[in-house]
């Protein structure tokens, strides 16, 4: 089972805004907070955005070697919907918008989204 993940970002109060109401949306609880990082927790997995002092950039780039992106069940259908609808308002765009819901193939549903930093997360029906 995955422990934790952490993920640098260069501006903590806007991901705060964007994955913690993406957070809060999957079922995910607030869990840590301090000056320069806040977690949400999910059973034992836990997730960190956190405002590095050691950051060396101020974007990530899925495309790199590195992380591409994070994939979350995300309910129903409809759940998924609603959530692809709303997340435009909460700093989240589509990704493969022309695609939707079968950007992954035709027997997969999912919402592929992209925040303000760089970071793309992948939301997927049951």
């Amino acid at each position: 089972m995955l422990h934790h993940v952490e993920l640098w970002v260069p501006d903590l109060p806007r991901a705060v805004a964007e994955w913690g109401w993406l957070f809060e949306r999957l079922g995910w609880a607030p869990y840590q907070e301090w000056e320069r990082g806040r977690s949400w927790r999910r059973g034992e997995t836990y997730v960190v955005v956190e405002r590095s002092e050691a950051l060396s950039g101020d974007r990530h780039d899925r495309m790199r070697p590195g992380l591409n992106h994070l994939a979350f069940h995300a309910g129903s259908r409809a759940e998924v919907d609603a959530l692809a609808q709303a997340a435009p308002a909460r700093g989240w765009q589509p990704l493969f918008p022309e695609r939707y819901p079968f950007a992954g193939g035709p027997d997969h549903y999912a919402a592929y989204l992209i925040n303000s930093d760089g970071f793309e997360v992948e939301l997927v029906a049951a």
